[in-house]
């Protein structure tokens, strides 16, 4: 089956409290946008790849490209206005109709090859593969009238990417209208009526958002070189 991945990358710096996009602030040398790419491609480098980013920043990641002299087999593709949007942009730059798709976000640099393939191995089998881990602390439901119960933890996880997919799922799922209820790619398909496998993910696996997520991701840099 030939395989593809969506990576999204359509963030502003507004929680980083930067100008900067986040995707392209740099660590370890280079942004971080670059590490997750990297590791799409140490998985297997003849993936094709589909980066979506904001039409704004195209310019700014092709000087980045050149800057860090960063070519990549990759097609860039322009986001639209929520991800909803950029995903459905991605989708239509692939032109099959029989495939495996994976949709990352773009400032999760720390996922690994093993990750990767394992999502591709389970959509091949299952049909959608989304990635997770279970929660660590304990959990509360707060009501609209702001009081709160204890939940149990062990009937939740933290949802994080890739997520993979057949892509004669994706495509129909994603023709529906948007709602607002479409935070991920899983929502969408459990919208269009397919159910999905979960499989693990790894807590180092974070969504760089804040700047205390940028220390973090220094510092596990350093002790992983």
């Amino acid at each position: 089956m030939t395989k593809f991945a969506i990576i999204v990358a359509g963030g502003s710096g507004t929680r980083m409290g930067k100008k900067m996009p986040k995707q392209f602030i740099e660590i370890g040398g280079k942004p971080i946008l670059m590490h997750t790419i990297e590791k799409f491609l140490s998985y297997d480098f003849s993936l094709q790849l589909i980066l979506v980013l904001p039409a704004s920043e195209m310019q700014a990641w092709y000087a980045l490209c050149d800057k860090h002299e960063f070519y990549p087999p990759i097609v860039t593709v322009t986001g639209g206005g929520t991800r909803f949007q950029s995903v459905k942009n991605g989708l239509q730059r692939i032109s099959t109709k029989e495939g495996l798709v994976a949709v990352h976000d773009g400032v999760r640099p720390f996922v690994t090859p093993e990750i990767i393939a394992k999502g591709f191995e389970v959509a091949a089998e299952k049909g959608a593969a989304v990635t997770s881990v279970p929660l660590k602390d304990s959990l509360r439901f707060v009501a609209e009238d702001g009081s709160n119960q204890s939940a149990e933890r062990a009937s939740y996880q933290l949802v994080q990417t890739p997520q993979t997919f057949r892509l004669d799922w994706m495509r129909p799922a994603f023709d529906a209208p948007e709602q607002p209820f479409f935070t991920d790619c899983a929502s969408v398909l459990n919208f269009a009526g397919r159910e999905v496998t979960l499989i693990d993910g790894a807590y180092e696996n974070i969504k760089i958002t804040t700047p205390e997520d940028i220390l973090w991701a220094e510092a596990f840099l350093g002790s992983h070189h």
